[in-house]
């Protein structure tokens, strides 16, 4: 467990709990969970509302549902992580940068919302949307993370958020529209490569949030994060799905490429480290 206890909670959180209106349901109707991780190696991270195809590819509407006491603790501890981020990225964007940094919003919501990026909700999973400089995150991603995913642990969920928060830092550097314009005139394959260079360096600038955050880390939090790289590799999600892996269609790189990079970050704690895209070799 992080010790989190007596951290304070970001003031940068939106919380978007029951009643609030209508969208697209993120239910997994009728398709099993290969079907959902075969969705998800896709959609993992990258803002593409992907519940169509969980619902077989039909559109259902429904009411967000009411927020719940295991919604408010992981609004809580996701307010906390927030907060370590906040002090993490402020420091090194003064001493390494010589820049001051601004932090992103972090919307916290229960079963679906909507977005300048599109519809959110928990087939999406959580993404950052540069559009309005908030990442969303589901309060529902923190079991399935755990429960169907085999990445349990509160820093493997903490991890999460800084790899998001990480994306706000490459948005602020100018890094996210370069990529995101580049892949505008791209072919899907090297789209996909250009994709794979910017969440590679998102894990390695995570990795440098975890080397800043040791004192509040317990025997073990090291290995949840890795642990959580190597599960959201694009080869493991879809040998999960029962494909055989198709490297032209990674988008985040694979396991020992995502835990590489985060541990190079964490080793590291340097920005100049996380240059993936001026790396031979991924």
């Amino acid at each position: 467990m992080m010790r989190l206890r007596g951290i304070r909670q970001s003031k940068n959180v939106e919380v978007r709990g029951g009643g609030g209106g209508r969208g697209r349901a993120g239910k997994a109707g009728g398709v099993g969970i290969v079907g959902v991780l075969a969705v998800l190696a896709i959609s993992y991270f990258t803002g593409i509302d992907v519940s169509p195809l969980l619902n077989g590819g039909s559109t259902q509407t429904q009411q967000s549902a009411p927020a719940s006491q295991t919604d408010d603790r992981a609004t809580q501890f996701s307010a906390q992580v927030l907060a370590t981020t906040e002090d993490v990225w402020g420091k090194v964007f003064r001493e390494q940068l010589d820049r001051t940094y601004q932090p992103p919003k972090l919307v916290v919501f229960s079963n679906v919302t909507q977005s300048p990026c599109g519809g959110a909700s928990g087939a999406t999973g959580p993404f950052y949307c540069p559009a309005d400089q908030k990442a969303y995150l589901d309060t529902s991603f923190f079991d399935m993370l755990s429960q169907r995913m085999g990445a349990g642990g509160d820093f493997a969920a903490a991890y999460v958020i800084a790899h998001e928060v990480a994306h706000h830092v490459q948005n602020q550097l100018g890094i996210l529209p370069k990529v995101n314009a580049a892949r505008q005139q791209a072919s899907k394959a090297e789209a996909n490569v250009l994709t794979v260079r910017l969440e590679l360096m998102a894990d390695c600038l995570s990795g440098i949030w975890a080397t800043n955050v040791q004192g509040l880390m317990e025997k073990g939090d090291l290995e949840e994060a890795l642990n959580a790289a190597r599960k959201i590799g694009d080869d493991h999600l879809q040998r999960q799905a029962g494909q055989v892996p198709q490297p032209h269609t990674f988008t985040h790189g694979t396991s020992e490429q995502r835990a590489r990079w985060f541990a190079r970050g964490y080793e590291s704690g340097n920005v100049g480290q996380c240059d993936t895209f001026a790396a031979d070799r991924l």
